[in-house]
C-alpha cells in the first residue's frame, strides 16, 4: 500500500523532530529537565559499538523513556558526535503509518543528503506502534553494522516477548522502572535531608543512608506514595491537582483500552478495566482465583490471562507464596498482587494521608516497587499453617538455586513493634526455622535494634528502608 502522505511532508516532520540538525542542541524543554539516576547506567549501552546489537529501552508509560532518549542525544552532541548523525523518530506519529523503519531511514538520509549511515545513532521512540517491529529492527541491525539503533517502547508485554523471541543475539534489553524514592528525592533536590550513617544489623554495623529529620522525610514519602512514580507529576503541581485525569488518560486508557487489547485481541475492554480497578483498590492483598472470580464476576481462565497481561505491561506484580522454610508450594492457590507504582492507586481513587487504614498496603506496595528495579530477584511472601500454628512474613527473598530463604522483612507502618518486639511471633518462628539470627522490621519513625530470644531485630523507618533499596539497587546494577 503506497503512502498517501507526500514525501516532502514526511521529511518536514523529520526535520521538526530533529531540530539539532540545525540548532546543534536539543530543545530547552528537555535539556532543562533533571536526568534520572538511571541515565548513567543506560548511556554506556548507547555508546557500546563493539557488539552489533540494537538497544531496547522498556518500561511503563510516563516513566521518562522519551526524555532519556533526548538526554542521550544531548550527551552525544556534547561528546562531539555530529548532530546530523543523530536521528529521532516518534513511531507513534500517524505520518509514518505505512512506512517501514528502513523507508524512514532512507528519508532521513535524503533530507540530510548523507551518503551512508556509518557512525549514526538512530532513536525510534514508541516502537510498539509498528507491526512486526522486531523483524524490521533485526534487518536494520544486520544491514547497517556501522549504525547504532536505540528503540523505546511501553507495551512491555510485546516488547519483552518479541525482543527475546526474534531478537536473540540482536537486542539488548534495558528496563526503566517507575521513579524510586531515592530518585524522587534527587529530582526534588532534597538530598540535604539524607546523610551517610550506619545501622546495626545482626552483630555488625552496616553503612546506610539515614535522615536528619525523619518527620520531614516521611512527609515527602507520603507525597511520593501519592504522586511519586512519574517524573512529570513530581515536578508539576498542576498535574498533581488533576492526577486522576492525567494518569487515567495517559496510562489507564492507553494501556488498558488500547495497547493491551490490540496486542492480545482482548474483546471485553471494559471488563479488563474493571478488573484492573479492583486490583488497584486491593493492592497488597492476598487473593485466590476462587475469591477473585467470585468478587469480580470474571471466569478463572480469563483472570489468569488478565493477570499475565497486566504484569507484562508493568502495571502489576504478582507475588507467590512460600511455606515457612520457603519451599515452593505444589499448587499455587493464593498469591498477592501489587501495583508496580503506588501513585497509580491515588490516581484512580484519591490521595492518602499518614493515618489512613490503607497506609500499610501502600507502604508494602511502595517497598515492593523499589525492589522491582532488580530483575531476576525471586521475591515471595511466606504464609503457613501447621496444626494450630500459623504465620506470615511480608517479604521473603528466596535463593533460586537452592530454594532457601536469604532474608525476611516485616513491612509495618507502626511503631508498636519497636516497643513490643515479642509480638512479632510469625517473624520469630520464621527466623528460628531458617536459622536466622537477625531480620528487618519497618516502622513509622523508630530506628534501632531490639533483641528478643537471641534474635536481633533491626527497626528502620519505612521511608529510610525504601530510600536505601533504591541506593543499593543502583549500586548493584552499576557493578554488574
Amino acid at each position: 500500500m503506497a503512502n498517501i502522505i507526500p514525501t516532502d511532508k514526511i521529511i518536514e516532520r523529520l526535520r521538526y523532530e530533529n531540530p539539532w540538525w540545525v540548532t546543534k542542541e536539543i530543545p530547552k524543554a528537555f535539556s532543562s529537565m533533571s536526568k534520572r539516576l538511571y541515565f548513567n547506567l543506560f548511556y554506556p549501552f548507547v555508546l557500546e559499538r563493539s557488539i552489533k546489537r540494537a538497544l531496547v529501552l522498556m518500561g511503563p508509560r510516563r516513566v521518562g523513556k522519551t526524555v532519556m532518549l533526548f538526554h542521550c542525544i544531548d550527551d552525544l552532541i556534547k561528546d562531539g558526535v555530529n548532530p546530523q548523525k543523530l536521528f529521532f523518530i516518534g513511531i507513534d506519529n500517524p505520518i509514518y503509518v505505512n512506512l517501514g523503519l528502513e523507508d524512514i531511514l532512507t528519508l532521513c538520509k535524503e533530507s540530510l543528503t548523507l551518503k551512508n549511515l556509518d557512525g549514526c545513532f538512530v532513536f525510534f521512540d514508541e516502537i510498539q506502534y509498528l507491526k512486526d517491529w522486531e523483524r524490521h529492527l533485526k534487518v536494520l541491525v544486520d544491514s547497517y553494522p556501522e549504525t547504532k539503533f536505540i528503540v523505546s517502547g511501553s507495551a512491555a508485554a510485546a516488547l519483552r516477548w518479541h525482543s527475546t523471541e526474534s531478537g536473540a543475539g540482536r537486542f539488548t534489553d534495558f528496563l526503566l522502572p517507575p521513579l524510586t524514592f531515592q530518585e524522587y528525592i534527587h529530582l526534588k533536590n532534597l538530598e540535604h535531608l539524607i546523610y551517610d550513617g550506619e545501622i546495626q544489623y545482626g552483630e555488625k554495623g552496616v553503612p546506610y543512608c539515614l535522615a536528619h529529620d525523619t518527620k520531614e522525610l516521611n512527609k515527602e514519602f507520603v507525597h511520593y506514595l501519592n504522586f511519586g512514580g512519574y517524573p512529570e507529576v513530581v515536578l508539576s503541581e498542576k498535574i498533581q491537582s488533576d492526577m486522576g485525569r492525567y494518569v487515567k488518560n495517559d496510562i489507564v486508557d492507553k494501556v488498558l483500552l488500547r495497547d493491551l487489547p490490540s496486542l492480545y485481541g482482548i474483546k471485553d475492554v471494559q471488563e479488563l478495566n474493571r478488573f484492573f480497578t479492583y486490583i488497584a483498590y486491593n493492592t497488597g492483598n492476598e487473593f485466590s482465583y476462587e475469591t477473585m472470580s467470585k468478587e469480580s464476576g470474571i471466569q478463572k481462565d480469563t483472570l489468569k490471562k488478565y493477570l499475565e497481561y497486566l504484569e507484562a505491561a508493568f502495571l502489576i506484580k504478582v507475588l507467590n507464596k512460600v511455606g515457612i522454610n520457603a519451599k515452593r508450594l505444589k499448587r499455587i492457590t493464593s498469591f498477592k498482587v501489587y501495583l508496580t507504582n503506588p501513585s497509580l492507586r491515588t490516581a484512580l481513587f484519591s490521595p492518602i494521608t499518614e493515618t489512613d487504614s490503607e497506609m500499610g498496603n501502600m507502604i508494602e506496595t511502595a517497598v515492593l516497587s523499589q525492589w522491582m528495579h532488580r530483575e531476576k530477584l525471586d521475591l515471595t511472601y511466606a504464609r503457613w499453617k501447621d496444626g494450630r500454628k500459623e504465620g506470615e512474613v511480608d517479604l521473603v527473598l528466596v535463593d533460586d538455586r537452592n530454594y532457601k530463604p536469604v532474608w525476611g522483612v516485616e513491612i509495618k507502618w507502626s511503631n508498636r513493634y519497636f516497643d513490643k518486639p515479642q509480638e512479632l511471633k510469625s517473624l520469630m518462628s520464621f527466623c528460628r526455622e531458617n536459622k536466622f539470627d537477625s531480620a528487618v522490621i519497618t516502622s513509622i519513625d523508630q530506628l534501632g535494634q531490639k533483641v528478643v530470644d537471641n534474635l536481633k531485630f533491626t527497626f528502620l523507618p519505612a521511608s529510610i528502608y525504601a530510600y536505601n533499596i533504591g541506593v543499593i539497587t543502583l549500586r548493584m546494577r552499576t557493578s554488574n
